[in-house]
């Protein structure tokens, strides 16, 4: 701990992280080993861009600052073809599992909420495996029931509908898009639906308003719904940031948004910028949506510009730093760091729950 208190960081907030635990919703941190063969297991500086791209993150930083778990999300290319992402999901799916062997029990694969509460206490990192960009499976979609044998495993935990491009499954909320017609398409529906009977998470950032609503729609009713990474246009107008409706259909369906930590979605005129934006963007959920609505998906490592504080791998704990600046109580600490989302979690993956594989029988020789 001395070590961190000499960096500003305050005995208070690294004891608040080691309380409470530290779970954010998204990260990218296995873009950069993709792209140049970045190891996630050895310690890294923040580069010669200082941390204003991608490296934010490695396996003894992350230990560092004390993130006792987070969702790391395999990002789908969308300018490959159906196939090609289908391949690459599946080679990217592998290469994952290569890393959590080469990590030697510091990452921990977990599927439910209770597994995540068991680590609690125990070295390792608690990962929780999801897909940005879901057309990563249109081609196992197209042959039905190809995409229940993606998810029957459980190991998918949430599943981001669109990214930066319109797809197979409905519009982004990005500038990139360009179809006239921004609704959840019958394919998008059809993923929903999979993905509600296999409680995964339909992680609605990224989508257009118009695709959002009909997700909504169409979503069971009695799961949790996320937006995992995205500021609120309450504090932030910006196409990348839920408006107060969304931020309230998310809260009421006994979901989270998780706030990102990029600068172009958080800042606005004469406001902080540094990780008190953050807290602003979180203040805002809490407002809107209740205590229970909001939560950290940072999008480190995902192209993104963070705020100046939270560039080299301790920025969590900077983060709670600024919570405990801001005078909030231990309790909304608790919750925005982990409680609330594991109690989401708990919701769409109680106890009694198990993959559809293991209900399946044996077959028969």
């Amino acid at each position: 701990m001395t070590d961190l208190v000499a960096t500003g960081i305050s005995p208070l907030a690294i004891e608040l992280a080691e309380e409470y635990g530290l779970f954010d919703l998204h990260i990218d941190t296995l873009i950069p080993p993709r792209l140049w063969g970045y190891d996630v297991l050895q310690r890294h500086g923040t580069g010669v861009l200082g941390g204003r791209f991608f490296g934010h993150l490695d396996l003894p930083r992350i230990a560092a600052c004390r993130m006792s778990g987070a969702m790391w999300s395999l990002t789908t290319n969308p300018f490959r073809t159906e196939q090609g992402r289908w391949r690459a999901w599946q080679a990217n799916l592998a290469r994952f599992d290569a890393l959590v062997a080469a990590a030697q029990g510091q990452l921990k694969p977990v599927k439910t909420a209770k597994e995540l509460q068991l680590l609690r206490g125990q070295p390792g990192h608690a990962v929780a495996l999801a897909v940005q960009g879901a057309n990563a499976w249109q081609a196992a979609q197209a042959r039905d029931p190809g995409l229940d044998t993606v998810l029957a495993d459980g190991r998918i935990v949430r599943a981001t509908l669109v990214h930066l491009t319109d797809s197979s499954l409905g519009a982004t909320s990005s500038p990139l898009s360009v179809r006239a017609n921004k609704e959840l398409t019958p394919l998008g529906a059809q993923l929903v639906a999979a993905l509600n009977r296999h409680r995964v998470f339909v992680d609605l950032a990224h989508a257009h308003p118009t695709t959002f609503w009909q997700a909504v729609q169409v979503h069971d009713r009695d799961l949790p719904l996320i937006a995992t990474h995205t500021g609120v246009c309450g504090i932030k107008p910006h196409w990348r940031n839920v408006d107060d409706r969304q931020v309230r259909a998310i809260a009421e369906s006994g979901g989270v948004v998780g706030i990102i930590a990029a600068l172009p979605f958080l800042t606005r005129a004469r406001g902080p910028r540094d990780a008190m934006a953050m807290v602003e963007h979180l203040e805002h959920a809490i407002a809107v949506g209740g205590e229970a609505c909001a939560a950290i998906g940072s999008d480190l490592d995902g192209a993104i510009v963070p705020p100046h504080d939270l560039r080299d791998g301790l920025g969590h704990l900077r983060l709670i730093d600024a919570m405990v600046r801001r005078g909030w109580a231990r309790d909304r600490i608790g919750r925005v760091c982990a409680g609330n989302f594991v109690a989401t979690w708990q919701r769409l993956r109680p106890d009694s729950w198990v993959p559809l594989l293991a209900q399946q029988p044996p077959t028969a020789a």
